[in-house]
Order: structure tokens, then sequence, then C-alpha cells
């Protein structure tokens, strides 16, 4: 029997080396606060979305850029381990990995501090190579690389009639020739505010958000932490789906899970609502067990 062929997705975005501080609280302002655990982490949320959507079932191409240096060859044999394609990952000499400090306090929330690197040096003109778009069903995109990396990827994507889908975190202004080329748009509580001002504090405020938010984009999907997500499809009633009961551990990178998994489940062509359900999963098993 023949096993059918994975879906192909294309990853543009960060790779970050992450240091992992537990403490039972985040300092203050001229606070300093004693941690008792501290471990290095793969991280960025390119690396972290490629990941999950290779643990999805598709074939992940990785594009980027690390520097020459120790801490982009811990990020590279971490992308090979989880059977990503980091041919298309740039080695950059005398410039430095992006990296993160991420504090996790007792209540498993977190609070980071990035430093972009060889992030912001990604070269777009690698990006509109053929044979990286060969077969591809969808592009994952972020926010923490510069807007030109992703306006070239979304159009080379769009032209490959891959569907485009924005993860649209950290928040920053979506210029409008980006926004044209987004079918799905993926953002927190947090984002969704600054995107369209609506404040979303439990599942029916993330739906008026997703709703108001599909005015500008195909398909739209508010995730609100323990509260569950909402989503919203053009000419479509609002669909809400309620997060799975856990005990929590970390949120640190759910979200990123949550990502992967939606769009690996419809580059495999499952409807909608399936794959919002395969991401809620995902993300819960990703909360309540330390990686």
């Amino acid at each position: 029997m023949n096993t059918p062929a994975k879906p192909v997705i294309v990853v543009v975005g960060s790779l970050h080396y992450d240091i992992m501080v537990d403490a039972p609280d985040r300092p203050r302002k001229g606070e300093t606060v004693t941690g008792h655990a501290w471990a290095p982490k793969f991280g960025g949320k390119g690396g972290n979305q490629a990941v999950s959507a290779s643990r999805a079932g598709a074939e992940v191409r990785m594009a980027g850029a690390v520097g020459d240096d120790e801490f982009g060859r811990f990020l590279i044999a971490a992308l090979d381990a989880s059977d990503v394609d980091a041919t298309r990952v740039a080695r950059l000499p005398g410039i430095g990995s992006g990296m993160s400090v991420a504090i996790s306090d007792a209540e498993g929330d977190y609070g980071a501090v990035i430093v972009s690197g060889a992030n912001l040096e990604i070269d777009t003109a690698a990006l509109r190579q053929a044979d990286l778009w060969k077969g591809t069903k969808a592009l994952i995109l972020q926010n923490e690389v510069p807007d030109a990396v992703n306006l070239a990827a979304a159009a080379a994507a769009r032209q490959a009639k891959a569907i485009v889908c924005l993860n649209a975190a950290p928040f920053r202004p979506l210029p409008d020739e980006l926004a044209a080329l987004v079918d799905v748009l993926i953002v927190n509580a947090i984002e969704a505010e600054q995107l369209c001002g609506c404040r979303v504090t439990d599942l029916t405020s993330a739906a008026a958000a997703a709703t108001e938010l599909a005015k500008r984009f195909p398909s739209v999907v508010v995730t609100a932490g323990g509260d569950g997500v909402a989503c919203v499809q053009t000419g479509e009633a609002p669909v809400s789906l309620e997060a799975l009961p856990v005990r929590l551990v970390s949120t640190h990178g759910a979200g990123d899970a949550f990502v992967g998994a939606l769009v690996g489940s419809l580059a495999a062509g499952s409807p909608f609502g399936e794959s919002l359900s395969a991401a809620n999963e995902a993300a819960a098993r990703h909360v309540s067990a330390r990686p």
C-alpha cells in the first residue's frame, strides 16, 4: 500500500536560542528575583511553528538565518532532529544568532526579551527561488522578521498558489500590501485588540474581534488563552471552541504549537473546524507537558 504524500509547508521566520529561567515571579523594574533553574531551549516563533507543523504530519521547509556560531549550530541540529528541512536556513558569519531570555513564573506564565540577530538579515531573493515552493500547500509567517521578508515570502507563496497564514505576533502595524496577501490571520487576545480595537476577555468577545477582522481577511482565528479559541471565515458565522481542561505547566510556546498544528491540518485538506480542534488539542498538550 502506498503511503499518502505529506503536505508541504514552508515556514519563513525566526530562530532563537532560548534561555528558559524558572522563578517564583517575574522581576519588577529594579528588582532582582532568585530563580531556581534554567535550561537552553530551541525557539523562535518560526522554528517552533515549523516543529509543530512537522509533528502534525507535514513535510516542512524552513527558510531563515542563524549566525555561524554555537547557538546557530544548536538551532540547525534541533530542526534536523525534528525532521524539518533546514537546508534553506542561511548560516551568516560575523552575525550572532537570534536568542531570547524567558522567565517562567510559579503560575506557568512568562515574560521574555528577544535579540533578533541574524533573523533581521534573511535574504529576500532566496525566498523567490522556485525549488522552495515546489508542491507547497501553505506558508506560515510571523512578525519576528522584517516586513520585507514576510512580503517577499507571501508574494512568492501566492504565485505558487499556496495559502498564506500569518501569525501577527508580536504586534506591529500590518502593511496594506502584506495584508492583501494573507488568507488566514492568527492572533491572540492582545494582538486582536491592537489590530481592531476590540477588547478580548472571553470567547464571546474573541468571536466579536474575529468577526471585525474578517472584514479584512478571509479567515481569522483569535486565541483567548484559557478560555479557548474563536474563528470566523468570511460570510460564515463565528465558531468557538472552549480550551481543553489541563494541568498547566507553562504557556511558553503554546501559541506556536497551535499555529503549526492548525496549518498542518489545513494543508492536509482537513475542514477548518476540524483543523481548529486539532490545533486546540495540540496547544493543550503543550501547556500541560514540559518540553
